[in-house]
Formats: C-alpha cells, structure tokens, sequence
C-alpha cells in the first residue's frame, strides 16, 4: 500500500492545467474543491478531474459523456504498472474502505447489511479474499531455491496436486488436479516444492491457461531440467453456476524441452495411470 499525505497530494496538484474543473465524485470532487475553482456541472468546467484511473472504466464513461472535456487525473494506474493500493489522506484505511463496498454490494443486491446474519460479511468476505488470493505473496523463485544434487536423469512425476483458485473474469472458483513431471539434469528439488508452486500461482486471479504455463516456466527457470511437463485439469463454477449452468472438466498442459517430443508419449501415459498398460 501507498499512503499519500496533503503534501504528497499538493505536489501532485502542480501538474494539474489551469481552467476551472468538475471533480469526479468521491475524490475527484476533493482534488477540485483544493484548487478552488471547482465547477458544481461538467458542462461548466474546463475539464474532468478525478484522483486516479484504476481500470479505467471511470475514464471511459466521462470521457464519452463529455467528449470535449479533458480528463485528467493525479494518478494513473493504467500508465504506471508499479502502483499498488493507493490510499489518499481523505479515505479511510484500506480494508475499511473493501468492506464498504462490500456492503454496497449487498445493498445492491437488496440486502439489508445492517441484518445479524450480515453484519460481519464484509469482514469476513474481505479476509476470505486475501486466504484465496496469498500466491501473489509467494515468490517461486524462494520456494524452487532449495534443491539437492542428484545424478537422475529419469522422469519424476508428481500426480494429482490438488489445487482451488478464483477465474478472474468473474471471481468464482474452478478447482482440480496438476500433474507435474520433469527430467533433472544434475537438479532435484523436493517434491512438496512443487505442490508449494502450484499452490503459489494457483491462490491468485487466474486462467487455467495461463496458470498452467506460470507453473511450467517456473520449473524450466529455477530447476533448468532437461524438460518439463504440466498438465491441469479443473472445473470451472463460472460455468458450471452461472452461463450454460454445465459442469465440465477441462484440460490444459505445457510440455517443454524434451517433453515437445521425446518424453512426450511416457509423460501423458505416467500422468494418465496407464503406463503399467
């Protein structure tokens, strides 16, 4: 989190055009009321103003409403990907502020928030979030840091890691299975590292696409094997809830190195169980 102060924020109003704004409400009608010429209608004022983009939605919809008005912020995410949580001196700390708009969303779905069933949701859905979402935490590179020395140049497979993550496209879970094999080259690494890895990309917003190539270049980067092989597969509850309402199991992989053709066929049947066939 960053926490910005008034003098932070007077440094960052240097910048700002001269002209009269209207401030995007919550904090953009802030940063206008501290110039002093805020305007009370957009269609009075030289330019919109808000305190930062985040998406950029806020942007998209003044800018369509006002296509002759400048926006303009003190901050913008979608420029600088190295901002993080940004706290203005005018909110409250950060968690309160998620679990306001939790309520609101209770509230949008017709709920009364203040309810007893309800009352510590927000709470609880904020500390949920952060239990499902801890990989963005964990860095692959400590956990693969400890390997052993080994002259094997077999395959080893570790089968059915099981795993939870969250779509990012709606936020709902989709849960499965990783299988994991690899040749060493003079490397090994203890297999509940691996189970660690799949748990560090997997408790983030994921696809399953792209989750299972984050845990395939991870073991090629840090264990540098001869080849590596992962395949997931996962049920999706975005699908299976909510859209076509069907449940089923889908299935990804990476195969790199000598898994793309030589190791190919013997990793598929190790993962599958069929290889005593």
């Amino acid at each position: 989190m960053t926490k910005f102060t008034w003098a932070d924020v007077r440094h960052l109003m240097k910048q700002l055009p001269k002209g009269r704004p209207f401030g995007v409400p919550r904090g953009g009608a802030i940063v206008a009321a501290l110039t002093g010429q805020e305007m009370e209608y957009p269609d009075e004022a030289d330019y919109i103003l808000d305190d930062i983009i985040d998406s950029g939605r806020t942007r998209i919809f003044w800018q369509n409403a006002f296509p002759d008005k400048p926006f303009i912020a003190l901050l913008d995410k979608t420029r600088d990907k190295t901002l993080g949580w940004v706290q203005f001196p005018w909110e409250h700390d950060g968690a309160k502020d998620i679990e306001d708009t939790v309520v609101r969303q209770l509230q949008f779905l017709g709920e009364d928030a203040a309810r007893e069933g309800l009352k510590e949701t927000p709470r609880r859905v904020i500390k949920s979030l952060q239990e499902l979402t801890q990989g963005y935490k964990d860095d692959p590179a400590a956990i693969l840091a400890k390997v052993f020395t080994q002259d094997y140049d077999e395959m080893v497979v570790l089968k059915d890691i099981e795993f939870w993550s969250l779509c990012e496209h709606h936020m709902l879970p989709f849960h499965g299975r990783v299988h994991i094999g690899y040749i060493p080259q003079g490397k090994i690494v203890g297999i509940s590292k691996l189970a660690r890895l799949v748990k560090c990309y997997s408790r983030r917003l994921q696809v399953q696409e792209r989750l299972t190539i984050e845990i395939a270049r991870a073991i090629e980067t840090y264990l540098k094997p001869l080849g590596v092989g992962v395949v997931a597969e996962a049920t999706h509850l975005c699908m299976a809830m909510r859209g076509v309402e069907e449940p089923a199991n889908m299935v990804t992989s990476c195969l790199l190195g000598v898994f793309r053709k030589e190791a190919r066929p013997e990793f598929l049947r190790l993962f599958d169980g069929k290889a005593s066939k």
